[in-house]
């Protein structure tokens, strides 16, 4: 896809001035200012922590010894405060200290979003242990290997019938392990299973008998990647950044100790641990918790909690707005939302109807070592990426190869950055002073997302996979993820781009764009999943108007399925890699199919003998 930004615009390569642009230059100096004084002021604080052995652990002791009384989660009817939640924490901490779980050990916890998460998390911390935060969606294969790739030997089973039976369908494999597996809540566990609470309860709560001395780079956690494309990786999550994201990107706009902050989103992805549970601790302020995002009482819950800030990612901001209207809409006191994947479509429509003056967009990867936020709530970009802002926060944008993913590099092999308005592969340097830990288990899964030689023999890159655009203003933006993005008839095609435009079809209440293979043909053809609208039929001329209106050729959708609901990741990210998988062959897909007809200026239904036309080679695409 091509920007909206002429390509003349800027006319430098980015990073090294705009010249012949001094005007835009001086509006991108101003407005950086706000956001490298505040990040200076922000970084002096962390640093402070950082050098005092900052981890969660010094970051939670400071918050108890502020404000023991203070609220700290609120879940239903629940309140527990500071003081109450270093006391079961400890009580976690003494009780597995006294079975002989040491500093360096794993222990896997599969837990839903709920205050047992969190004292047994900072029960966890205090005795030094590498935490496996398990994916409370995963089961079978994939919950194993999540539970053997940590190297654990105990695993901690929440509360909820559906995670105790998760963990009866590998409980063979785990005993061939010899794991001690803990159940929480009052059910009586099975033979196998230990009961949790009561025991935990009689242990003193107070700080453990000997002192474990915890450093800023030592392990806290595991958090896993989605596993779309295989089995989830193991990223490795240090004390140091969840003390920086603690400390950093809420405090953009202002938390303070009397905000209270509505997590929906699970505990074991960064956005809800760093973000939520981090930047609550760092400010002495209130978490309330919801075990699963629900969309029916999520403005309930913000309402009975009186939440100012809630936390988002991916599609849940959509799926908000397609929720009926209620004249209640805008009567709560949500002062900011803050999250990861707001797309533009929905940005200001969000806004309006829900009345919410903030918006604090931010762009970043458990496993990564570069980020961004954007703190001026500029509709779809995600930060600020001037030359001010690289000379603080550097990092490259460069050319690559939409097909196979790797860079492109000239004769002397070396890469080249992008210009203005050009989508470019993001990458982050490794080095010293912004290291890349990676993932846990064989070297070369950490080495696969390692670019070396790229602007000079002996340099390295984290490769986040992501291709991102910087306009003429600075602004940037997420464009597409590598292998979501495909090129059709010589031209590349960003999926995010193609959905937010067919998200504002009439009767649309949601999108997701990906590309199939047509035999006989090189790249790879558009395909939309859509859902319309209850009780709405699609009106396919219509579509076909507003596609060909706004879309080039190259871009359009040859084919539609329409579907009930999409898949999504348990951090509402859509899923693509089964419905590529299953592509155009209604043999396979259960759902409608249509196929575009220029004839007609429809779409129209794909049948079987349609089907075979377009794999011979008969249809005219």
């Amino acid at each position: 896809m091509t920007s909206d930004v002429k390509q003349d615009e800027g006319k430098a390569v980015y990073g090294f001035g705009a010249a012949g642009d001094p005007v835009a230059a001086a509006a991108a100096n101003r407005r950086d200012r706000p956001q490298i004084h505040l990040e200076k002021t922000l970084e002096a604080e962390y640093t402070r922590i950082i050098q005092a052995g900052g981890s969660v652990v010094t970051m939670f002791a400071d918050a108890v010894r502020r404000r023991a009384d203070k609220p700290f989660l609120l879940f239903g009817d629940e309140v527990h405060s500071y003081g109450d939640v270093d006391a079961m924490s400890n009580r976690v901490a003494n009780f597995f200290y006294g079975r002989g779980v040491r500093k360096g050990d794993t222990v896997a916890m599969l837990i839903y979003s709920e205050p047992a998460f969190v004292w047994t998390f900072l029960g966890l911390a205090k005795l030094g242990v590498k935490m496996a935060l398990l994916n409370t969606n995963l089961r079978g294969e994939s919950l194993l290997h999540c539970f053997r790739v940590a190297g654990a030997k105990t695993l901690i089973v929440g509360a909820g019938q559906p995670l105790l039976d998760a963990t009866l369908e590998i409980m063979p494999e785990l005993q061939k392990e010899c794991a001690s597996i803990w159940l929480q809540g009052s059910a009586q566990p099975p033979a196998g299973i230990s009961a949790f609470d009561e025991l935990v309860q009689q242990e003193l709560d107070q700080p453990l008998p000997v002192k474990v001395t915890i450093t800023s780079t030592d392990t806290l956690c595991y958090i896993y990647t989605s596993g779309t494309t295989g089995l989830p990786k193991a990223a490795i999550f240090v004390h140091t950044k969840f003390v920086v994201l603690s400390n950093m990107v809420l405090h953009y706009k202002g938390i303070l100790s009397d905000d209270i902050l509505y997590v929906t989103l699970p505990l074991y992805h960064v956005i809800g641990l760093a973000l939520g549970l981090g930047t609550a601790i760092s400010k002495g302020a209130a978490v309330a918790l919801r075990s699963k995002f629900s969309l029916r009482h999520f403005w309930d819950d913000c309402r009975r909690y009186n939440a100012t800030v809630i936390l988002h990612i991916g599609e849940l901001l959509r799926y908000l707005c397609n929720a009926p209207e209620r004249p209640d809409d805008k009567d709560h006191k949500v002062r900011l939302v803050s999250g990861s994947g707001l797309r533009p479509d929905v940005w200001k429509r969000f806004q309006e109807r829900f009345g919410i003056p903030q918006i604090l967009e931010s762009y970043g990867m458990s496993e990564g070592n570069v980020g961004f936020v954007n703190i001026h709530n500029k509709v779809g970009a995600v930060g600020v990426a001037s030359p001010l802002y690289r000379k603080h926060r550097p990092f490259a944008l460069i050319e690559c190869d939409i097909d196979t993913g790797e860079p492109v590099r000239g004769a002397d092999g070396k890469c080249t950055e992008v210009q203005i308005g050009q989508p470019g592969l993001v990458l982050g340097p490794v080095d010293s002073s912004v290291p890349y830990v990676g993932y846990l288990g064989k070297r070369e899964l950490t080495e696969k997302k390692i670019l070396r030689n790229v602007f000079q023999e002996g340099d390295a890159y984290f490769n986040t996979g992501d291709l991102m655009m910087i306009d003429s203003e600075y602004f940037i933006y997420f464009v597409d993820r590598l292998g979501d993005t495909f090129r059709w008839k010589g031209e590349n095609v960003a999926t995010t781009e193609v959905a937010q435009i067919l998200s504002k079809m009439e009767g649309v209440q949601e999108v997701n764009v990906y590309g199939v293979k047509v035999p006989g043909r090189d790249g790879r053809a558009g395909m939309a999943s859509i859902v319309p609208n209850p009780g709405q039929k699609p009106d396919f001329p219509r579509w076909y108007r507003h596609i060909t209106a706004k879309l080039p050729p190259y871009a359009r959708p040859l084919f539609i399925r329409l579907a009930e609901e999409i898949p999504v990741t348990a951090t509402f990210r859509h899923q693509k890699a089964g419905l590529v998988k299953e592509g155009f062959d209604p043999r396979r897909v259960k759902d409608p199919l249509f196929v575009v007809d220029n004839a007609k200026k429809s779409y129209v239904p794909l049948d079987e003998a349609a089907y075979r036309k377009i794999v011979i080679g008969q249809a005219h695409l």
